[in-house]
């Protein structure tokens, strides 16, 4: 098999034993999908379980979610960033050098945590009154918030700690950590909300308190592994207080883009929710349920593409620059397959989905064709995720998402969005199958910088003792 370098020029394939690779991806791909799957769980336990309640109860956890949603894409881009540098070095054989970047990695997510947390407890209703403008949601949503925040801290420090164990192929640590959190949400959520082993039926606040405790734990987890089990990557407190003038420099090229980028997809999505929060609650509900629905039937997706980041990264690290590209490409095409797989899973389950919940009927509607059109979304965005968060990222190319996103969403989805909802009075389904169309609008930018090959770049550097 042949590929095409940027001036058109055949590469031959080096000489690749397929067997072994798959082989390797399978142990990549389990734990990083068992993860993705766990830590979908946590809110989906709440939205699930809120949503026996009521559609005000679920539809107000929904838009404070948004707050989490957003400040954690911001960390996934500081850990995705991260690991370029951390997946590239790990296949240099730096460890001392990833040990400054996961001190920096913590530090850095540590305040972006503290700046959500400041805000989610000081304006909750000024927050919050951006994605709806019933007063009851918003009520509820400020009471779950101002709890929920509390765990933003948390959040921050588990995330970037185990986003670089990743990156250094420790990913059985996460799946551990994350089963364990999960458990202890659901056990929680069960006996705090509807009030079971003599505790009061909480509801909102309930669900807010679960989750404040199940992140606590994955705290504990990751400090014991540290201290007792990982002898190859140490969280030292010397890097933590003074971070390398010059990886602070590669931190600032290859990490901020990529934090940049996940804020513009972050609150490109919190803005989906805000236009058709503001066209009714039904909507809300309908959508929040069905984004959990989307990330359920990804979560093998998102492993794959995290996988890439990692195996393709460290294999440019390795100086290894024809297998890199062989390995994307094999990527790219087990990304269709696997978004294919997710959206037939949506089709079978959403009967189902539909009528489990405990909402009016107009939500149910809308949910069943919500579902109808994640179906198809789900495909685009397992190419494009693969292609972005994984191939490019990989070597070091960041900025790419942030023009991709910001044409094919504020520029593109949103903006038709926008205008169809606030000026031509279109209904929920419209609006929402234009909300949707970012990825396939994508598809064509992502494919075509795939084959210029610019993203194929090693970016490790040689450090002194």
């Amino acid at each position: 098999m042949f590929f095409k370098n940027r001036k058109g020029q055949k590469v031959e394939e080096a000489n690749i034993d397929w067997r072994n690779f798959y082989k390797s991806v399978f142990v990549l791909v389990v734990p990083l999908t068992l993860q993705n799957l766990i830590n979908v769980g946590l809110p989906a336990a709440d939205v699930l379980m809120l949503g026996r309640v009521s559609e005000y109860v679920l539809a107000g956890a929904s838009i404070a979610n948004q707050i989490q949603m957003i400040m954690i894409l911001f960390l996934f881009g500081l850990g995705s960033g991260l690991t370029v540098l951390a997946a590239q070095y790990w296949g240099k054989g730096d460890k001392k050098t990833i040990e400054k970047v996961l001190a920096m990695g913590i530090k850095t997510s540590i305040l972006i945590a503290l700046i959500f947390m400041v805000l989610a407890i000081s304006i909750p209703y000024q927050i919050l009154g951006i994605f709806s403008n019933d007063d009851v949601v918003i009520a509820y949503g400020v009471e779950y918030l101002r709890i929920v925040a509390l765990s933003y801290v948390f959040i921050g420090i588990t995330m970037s700690y185990l986003l670089i164990m990743r990156s250094v192929e420790k990913v059985i640590v996460a799946t551990v950590v994350y089963s364990c959190s999960l458990v202890v949400n659901v056990f929680l959520n069960l006996i705090l909300i509807f009030g079971m082993l003599g505790f009061p039926a909480m509801g909102i606040t309930g669900a807010a308190i679960g989750t404040v405790i199940a992140r606590g734990l994955e705290i504990v987890l990751i400090v014991g592994y540290s201290r007792l089990f990982n002898k190859d990557i140490k969280f030292r407190i010397k890097y933590f207080l003074k971070s390398d003038k010059i990886l602070v420099k590669d931190f600032i090229k290859y990490a901020i883009p990529v934090v940049i980028n996940e804020g513009i997809w972050g609150f490109a999505v919190a803005a989906n929710t805000a236009i058709l929060g503001n066209m009714s609650s039904a909507a809300i509900a309908a959508n929040s349920v069905a984004q959990v629905v989307r990330q359920l039937s990804q979560v093998a997706t998102f492993g794959l593409a995290s996988a890439t980041a990692i195996y393709v990264g460290k294999t440019i690290g390795e100086q290894k620059l024809a297998e890199a590209k062989a390995y994307a490409l094999k990527f790219t095409q087990l990304s269709v397959i696997s978004g294919v797989i997710g959206g037939v899973l949506i089709l079978v389950t959403s009967p189902f989905i539909v009528n489990m919940l405990e909402v009016g009927d107009v939500s149910r509607g809308y949910l069943q064709f919500m579902l109808i059109v994640m179906s198809y979304f789900v495909i685009a965005q397992a190419y494009n995720a693969t292609m972005i968060v994984g191939t490019f990222r990989a070597g070091g190319d960041t900025k790419f998402g942030i023009y991709a996103d910001i044409y094919s969403m504020w520029t593109g989805s949103l903006l038709l969005a926008f205008i169809a909802s606030r000026f031509l009075n279109f209904g929920v389904p419209i609006v929402y199958v234009l909300l949707m169309s970012d990825e396939l609008i994508k598809i064509p930018m992502t494919t075509i910088r795939y084959r210029t090959y610019k993203w194929l770049r090693n970016v490790t550097r040689e450090f002194k003792d």
